[in-house]
């Protein structure tokens, strides 16, 4: 099977949605299919077959930064698809109507089955009816969509509003043997390491996080605790300045951007892995990475797309501005190895459903629906 992944942003980065289609890229490779992605603006030449299609600026939305499309030549999307002949297109959604909705345009007037996944759920009323004004907007390409998944529940809710279609649930996925370490972390009472990765930005929570580690070290918590900040963002430099004020930098170091396997590395490391995000997340890979990597104990911001990763495991979800509570749960697993053993063995049988080779096939299904409901129609 040819199959093309349309995503209006930059491959150059690896956000959520760029992990999510570059995995089911690589895995419907494995298998033997064609993989093609067309993208906007890109400048990666380690992958094959990436089209870049427009020019690309950035703006903020939903509480993060990305890159949209400038209008994309409809003669050159044209002659992209007549030339590849695919037999399926993959859309990321939402999306612009200057570059993945010219080639839902060419491609309903061609006939090519179409699905699409929904990634995002809004951060706020603002976003919510941003969304819902492109979901009109995009009434005319939308038709070619055959079927729509989204990668959570929540997501599910939003997508359904936005495009008045049914979606599918089906998550995003992680390789969960990339992460996997040779012999799990042991669960002991000596020093606990609590790491976050992440975009050092206000929605993603580090602040709250050492809110918390403020209020632990105030009672006399952190003697055999060491906490690890990795990754950069337009915060760090407030962060560091409030780990200093506080007194906090022999417990608490930054180490910037980290390479994937550093993060693979200090994931199986960890003891607990923190990612109090207070809002705006459809999903949570790095959750379902933190898992596979074998860290004892994930703890989740309670927002709706980490809930749905985490089952609405209550123990596993905090409130990260409620500092008192926060503290309270990170110190139960501090001073509990019990805690950490019963959540480890939860994450490790949890995991398995968002495995690559589960999340692949459930999309391969959706593909050869769409197939077929396009040669029916």
């Amino acid at each position: 099977m040819k199959i093309g992944f349309v995503f209006d942003d930059t491959l150059d980065s690896t956000d959520g949605v760029q992990q999510c289609i570059l995995a089911l890229g690589a895995q419907f490779t494995k298998k033997g299919h064609e993989v093609h992605y067309l993208v906007g603006q890109s400048k990666r030449s380690d992958i094959s077959h990436v089209h870049s299609l427009s020019r690309n600026i950035k703006v903020g939305f939903n509480k993060n930064t990305l890159s949209t499309p400038l209008p994309a030549s409809k003669r050159k999307i044209r002659s992209l698809l007549v030339r590849e002949s695919f037999d399926v297109l993959h859309v990321q959604m939402p999306y612009s109507p200057f570059m993945a909705g010219r080639v839902l345009g060419q491609a309903g007037r061609m006939r090519l089955p179409v699905v699409g996944t929904f990634h995002i759920l809004p951060a706020s009323r603002f976003e919510a009816f941003s969304i819902k004004l492109l979901g009109k907007i995009l009434t005319r390409s939308k038709v070619n969509i055959a079927k729509i998944m989204a990668v959570s529940a929540p997501a599910k809710v939003c997508a359904e509003s936005t495009f008045t279609m049914p979606a599918k649930v089906v998550p995003n996925p992680v390789d969960i043997h990339t992460y996997k370490p040779n012999k799990l972390k042991e669960i002991t009472a000596d020093v606990i390491h609590i790491l976050f990765v992440g975009r050092l930005v206000a929605r993603k929570g580090c602040h709250e996080l050492l809110q918390s580690l403020v209020w632990l070290n105030e009672r006399g918590h952190l003697g055999n605790v060491r906490v690890s900040i990795c990754g950069d963002g337009v915060q760090r430099t407030l962060l560091e300045q409030y780990v200093k004020f506080h007194k906090l930098h022999s417990v608490v170091t930054f180490y910037g951007r980290v390479s994937e396997q550093d993060k693979i590395n200090r994931l199986q490391s960890a003891d607990i892995a923190v990612f109090p995000s207070t809002g705006g997340e459809s999903f949570g890979i790095v959750l379902i990475e933190a898992m596979a990597a074998g860290a004892p104990v994930v703890l989740a911001g309670d927002n709706p797309g980490y809930r749905s990763v985490m089952n609405d495991n209550e123990q596993q979800l905090v409130e990260p501005h409620n500092t008192a509570v926060f503290a309270a749960q990170m110190l139960h697993f501090i001073q509990n190895p019990k805690a950490r053993a019963h959540a480890q063995k939860w994450q490790q049988k949890h995991v398995l459903q968002f495995d690559i080779s589960q999340v692949s096939s459930k999309v391969m299904s959706v593909y050869e629906e769409a197939i077929a409901k396009v040669k029916k129609d």
